[in-house]
């Protein structure tokens, strides 16, 4: 049997896309994506926490991020984690944990007039997900498509 790396999340941008373009001239985006739990506690007091993922997105889909996201944008993410590892200026070996996002939806409908749009073909979609509640456990209303690698420049 083989292996499996999949990530699926639904959260809000913590911060405003930050676009690079590689040597190669690659676009690249990276965002950090909140995610947050709640529940009571045993003594039935609100607990929350929440949990920062680090985003990348290659080529089209960065530039798609870039131009219709911002800080506070719903996101519906697919990808896979990534580690990179590096060494700091003081010799330390540092590492890292993203999640190379392979496929994305926006769920805010104010964000976009009233439409949603999606990563794959960036055009409005007319039947955009409505954004699930915070107590379902599995994102219930978004498209189950199946997982389509693309070819990662790197």
């Amino acid at each position: 049997m083989g292996s499996l790396n999949k990530v699926l999340l639904i959260g809000f941008l913590g911060n405003d896309p930050e676009k690079r373009v590689t040597s190669g001239g690659h676009s690249v985006v990276s965002v950090n994506l909140a995610t947050t739990d709640k529940w009571n506690d045993k003594q039935g007091n609100k607990q929350e926490r929440t949990e920062w993922h680090r985003l990348v997105f290659w080529d089209q889909r960065a530039e798609f991020i870039e131009q219709y996201c911002k800080k506070g944008t719903q996101l519906y993410i697919e990808g896979s984690l990534q580690t990179n590892e590096w060494t700091d200026k003081d010799g330390n070996k540092r590492f890292t944990t993203e999640i190379l996002v392979r496929n994305s939806q926006i769920l805010d409908r104010l964000q976009q007039g009233g439409q949603g749009q999606s990563q794959g073909n960036s055009q409005p979609q007319q039947n955009q997900p409505q954004a699930p509640q915070p107590q379902q456990s599995q994102p219930a209303n978004v498209p189950n498509d199946d997982f389509i690698e693309d070819d990662i420049p790197f």
